[in-house]
């Protein structure tokens, strides 16, 4: 614990530079620039919105800020995984000539990909406005469930990190994987209501056993139906995330030396 927070002290700098430098390089020939970062989420909700609205007759209230937070937390979880992969690889003249313990590899694309989610939830703040979305005390839940939200990606991505170095076909798997994930997380619709009516046990594991269902449904709790989360489930979640990040930065520290020899 003392190297790993040592470590991230000694590359702060390098992290904040890095983030920028890839935010800046997203869209340095874009004539839009940073604009796409908020019309691109922002098109994605209105065609999604329309279509589950309309085409498949959905009815949750505030649909697209339903919808919105839905997309935005996904987003985040997805492309930090996804991207994590090749990682090592694709930063091959940073691990092949310059000492940079590897997890910090994945803190920084977690500032990148969590910068723009702070866009897209400052837009929910403004979407909640513009609707009229009544507010409580709960809102504060938001803190644990983010905080809960970053331990999982990183422990995750650590180790898909380290494994994509090794195994060539791990981010077909990933694809494959997240793809059936994505339609299981409830991102445009509520599992207890659709599915909990018909199979409310299987609507229960889908909704507590998969993190990102968990993590949206209470999000949307929070910020849009003054609920609160299942605090069992939070504390459960926040431990695996622990854990996780636990095995990936020892799996990383024990074998990074080698990764130059892979790639």
């Amino acid at each position: 614990m003392k190297r790993f927070i040592s470590d991230i002290q000694d590359n702060f700098k390098y992290l904040i530079y890095s983030a920028k430098s890839e935010l800046k390089a997203e869209v340095a020939n874009s004539y839009l620039n940073w604009i796409w970062w908020v019309l691109q989420p922002l098109c994605f909700m209105l065609i999604y919105t329309f279509m589950f609205s309309v085409v498949f007759n959905a009815r949750e209230d505030y649909f697209p800020i339903f919808i919105f937070i839905g997309i935005t937390m996904w987003d985040f979880f997805n492309k930090n995984i996804t991207q994590s992969v090749k990682m090592i690889k694709r930063n091959k003249p940073i691990v092949t000539k310059v000492y940079v313990p590897k997890f910090i590899l994945t803190i920084s694309k977690m500032f990148v990909n969590g910068f723009k989610m702070a866009i897209n939830f400052g837009i929910i703040v403004a979407m909640m406005i513009v609707f009229k979305v009544p507010v409580s005390i709960n809102l504060l839940y938001l803190i644990p469930l983010m905080v809960t939200l970053w331990v999982i990606t990183f422990g995750c991505m650590c180790i898909v990190m380290h494994f994509g170095v090794f195994i060539e076909d791990l981010s077909n798997v990933i694809t494959i994987v997240f793809k059936m994930l994505f339609y299981m997380t409830g991102v445009f619709y509520d599992i207890h209501k659709r599915i909990g009516k018909s199979y409310p046990e299987l609507a229960n594991f889908m909704g507590n056993y998969n993190p990102m269902a968990y993590l949206v449904s209470s999000v949307r709790k929070c910020l849009i139906y003054t609920g609160e989360p299942d605090l069992k489930f939070l504390v459960m979640w926040f431990a695996i995330g622990i854990i996780l990040s636990v095995i990936g930065v020892k799996i990383i520290y024990k074998y990074e030396n080698g990764y130059a020899k892979v790639v």
